[in-house]
């Protein structure tokens, strides 16, 4: 998995910044008012969103990161602010082996939950009640989705970078109930001929809302009120 992350890499911001990012950037803001001492970030990837929560909140962040290739840009990202440098420690793991030193305010967690396969989520859910203090918030984005059907692969993004041009293209491949099995090719190209060219397959999981929320009531979270594709739950 790092290995498919690490070919992302020089694609990550084109990518995000043409997707999600800009609208986290509308969404998250609110949901975080009123923290001012602490926030984990799981899955802060090249720190697009850890800027933002870093803008709207004085506290302390604790960046968590499993990919070195993604953690090398978000380390060199804070090298240029002397502030966020100060505030924001970078956790070299996954969110199942998050421990903080004391519980934080808020954790914020965007375009990762697809990760984890419903036999992991009822641990994510624990570990991260664990570091939240009580009546800490839990913000991440989701949305009901039609599901997915395979087909042929298809451009879902090009962007300009000098002389070149990167591509990002994917087609489902197979659908097994909430998990989706997709295949991304990352392309360089110059003139139109292709000078570099990688492939990931990669597994998300996508649990219907129904079981997104008995996870989280089951694990003691509350639902609290968010904007359209976001969601806040608290501790009580």
């Amino acid at each position: 998995m790092d290995e498919n992350y690490s070919l992302a890499v020089p694609f990550y911001d084109l990518w995000h910044e043409d997707g999600h990012v800009p609208l986290i950037r509308e969404l998250l803001p609110p949901l975080l008012k009123g923290v001012e001492r602490s926030v984990i970030e799981i899955g802060a990837g090249t720190g697009l969103v850890t800027r933002v929560i870093a803008q709207e909140t004085p506290a302390e962040i604790y960046a968590v990161e499993p990919a070195l290739g993604m953690r090398s840009v978000l380390v060199n990202r804070l090298a240029e602010d002397p502030e966020l440098l100060r505030r924001v420690t970078v956790l070299p793991c996954g969110a199942l082996d998050v421990e903080v030193d004391e519980p934080v305010e808020a954790i914020v967690m965007i375009s990762v939950l697809q990760s984890f396969p419903a036999e992991q989520r009822a641990e994510l859910w624990r570990v991260l009640a664990r570091q939240l203090e009580p009546g800490g918030r839990l913000v991440f984005n989701w949305r009901e989705r039609a599901v997915p059907v395979p087909g042929d692969l298809e451009v879902m993004g090009s962007y300009e970078v000098g002389r070149h041009t990167y591509e990002v293209a994917g087609q489902v491949l197979e659908v097994a109930g909430e998990s989706v099995t997709s295949r991304f090719v990352y392309r360089i190209r110059q003139r139109g001929v292709v000078v570099s060219e990688d492939e990931a397959v990669v597994t998300n999981h996508w649990p219907a809302e129904e079981r997104l929320v008995s996870e989280l009531e089951a694990a003691g979270f509350s639902r609290d009120a968010a904007p359209e594709g976001m969601e806040v739950w608290r501790l009580p």
